[in-house]
């Protein structure tokens, strides 16, 4: 578990890939500006949680319930970072006594499905991982060559990115299981549920290969309460190439709104 800084406290909810470590720049730096907690998801090497078949989905609360109780926090803004914005999205729906404010960063919103790149490796999660891995820096490409001007600030990226993966390994079978869940489950009842201000986050139209901006950008229109921050020169990354400037829009929300 991360837990650093002070004040206003913020709980982050990891992507499809479950991992904290992986989005540590944007930790440290919102770390600076609040009580930032975040986690590995249930099920992943290093959440010393398993996730349960017979909860299916319901297990991702529970183990937020869980964070809550263990850091003693009890309100809090909820940060989802692209699938983890579902949970946290259910979470303010369901919770809505603990979440006093909801950022979905680069998150799918309701009907969001898989491209054909990514439904191949969901379909054969552990021997498509080494060609998903390998291809994944030029399927980035547009968005690290727009967040650096220079190929050693690329590289470097590169290097800095990868060598925090290695050391936080993804679990390919549960990564593919958790889109799968998710293509069973409609959330639209959970929006109307959302009671608390919400902040959707994303980069610019285009770079974010991964998520459009376009299906994020539909929680404007299904929350009552949202706006919309847009980090520039960035795609699906943004928290990781641009650290600083996620911090800032979602520190001064939380700011604002806890």
């Amino acid at each position: 578990m991360f837990c650093a800084g002070s004040g206003r406290p913020l709980i982050v909810v990891p992507g499809v890939q479950g991992r904290w470590e992986w989005i540590r720049p944007a930790l440290d730096q919102l770390g600076t500006r609040c009580r930032t907690i975040s986690y590995s998801l249930c099920g992943d090497f290093g959440s010393q949680r398993r996730y349960d078949p017979s909860r299916g989905f319901e297990s991702y609360l529970d183990q937020l319930d869980e964070v809550f109780e263990a850091t003693g926090t009890a309100r809090a803004a909820v940060c989802g970072i692209s699938y983890g914005g579902f949970i946290a999205l259910r979470y303010a729906a369901t919770r809505p006594d603990r979440v006093a404010s909801l950022i979905l960063s680069s998150s799918p919103s309701p009907g969001w499905m898989p491209t054909a790149i990514q439904q191949a490796y969901i379909t054969s999660p552990w021997r498509g991982t080494p060609k998903f891995v390998l291809t994944s820096p030029l399927r980035l490409w547009p968005e690290i060559t727009t967040a650096f001007p220079t190929p050693a600030a690329r590289l470097g990226f590169l290097a800095r990115h990868g060598l925090r993966v290695a050391a936080a390994p993804m679990h390919p079978g549960m990564m593919a299981g958790r889109i799968r869940e998710q293509q069973t489950i409609d959330f639209r009842p959970d929006c109307d549920r959302v009671q608390s201000p919400a902040l959707i986050v994303t980069g610019d139209p285009g770079l974010d290969r991964i998520v459009p901006v376009e299906s994020t950008m539909r929680y404007l229109d299904l929350l009552p309460n949202a706006v919309h921050a847009r980090i520039p020169g960035t795609g699906h990354l943004g928290l990781v190439t641009k650290p600083g400037l996620f911090a800032r829009a979602v520190g001064d929300f939380v700011a604002a709104t806890v």
